[in-house]
């Protein structure tokens, strides 16, 4: 057992909570964000704790960490909360759902959350600050980038590259081969034939690419 804090208030928060207490050697001993953030001194039966008192009351030394945010800002937020608890010296954990279906052990960095019923074929890597949600196909040979988010029934077939920062929408298909380039947004059940642009907006119309902008992107 080890004692983890996780980062976040959220939905994504409780629920991580909820697979890592019940399918995990770690024990969650409180929730952390920003003290601005805070509307309740208790979650789920345990302590929020300011962030910025977080080395005080859980240091490094006895906790490791894991950073629940999901994909505001297409993903940055949850990146640079990621950068900060790495600056003050956490270990942030990796989570694969005992329900996950892989060969050998899974090539993942960390903070990665991996849920039940994904397909992980051999021969695939996926970066640090990952979030891979429940029933996805990720082909052999693919690569995920750091600080993705990949939300549940993709297809992503043999040899496919997913650049970093990138968001994958629930049912979004992607033809064997492909690189999607840095911090692109595909939409719900789109369907990639080829390589993106960085930086784009790919929707299931397959209309032109549209550049992400700099304010966070609302799903």
């Amino acid at each position: 057992m080890s004692d983890v804090v996780l980062f976040g208030v959220g939905d994504f928060a409780q629920v991580a909570c909820e697979y890592l207490r019940h399918d995990s050697p770690h024990d969650v001993v409180a929730f952390t964000v920003h003290e601005r953030y805070i509307e309740s001194q208790n979650l789920l039966g345990l302590p929020v704790v300011p962030f910025e008192e977080l080395e005080a009351r859980h240091p490094a030394s006895r906790c490791s960490m894991f950073v629940a945010v999901g994909f505001s800002g297409v993903n940055r937020t949850r990146r640079t909360v990621y950068e900060e608890c790495k600056a003050k010296g956490y270990e942030l954990i990796s989570y694969v759902n005992s329900k996950a279906i892989h060969w050998g052990e899974v090539a993942l960095g960390d903070n990665c959350f991996v849920f039940e019923a994904n397909v992980i074929q051999p021969f695939v890597r996926i970066g640090s600050n990952v979030i891979v949600w429940s029933g996805n196909h990720i082909g052999h040979h693919s690569r995920i980038g750091d600080h993705c988010f990949i939300a549940s029934h993709a297809v992503i077939s043999g040899n496919v590259t997913i650049g970093e920062e990138s968001f994958v929408g629930v049912n979004a298909t992607f033809r064997d081969g492909v690189t999607v380039a840095p911090r692109c947004l595909i939409g719900a059940g789109a369907l990639i034939m080829k390589d993106t642009e960085e930086g784009a907006v790919y929707s299931v119309r397959g209309t032109e690419p549209r550049e992400i902008k700099s304010w966070d992107v609302k799903l």
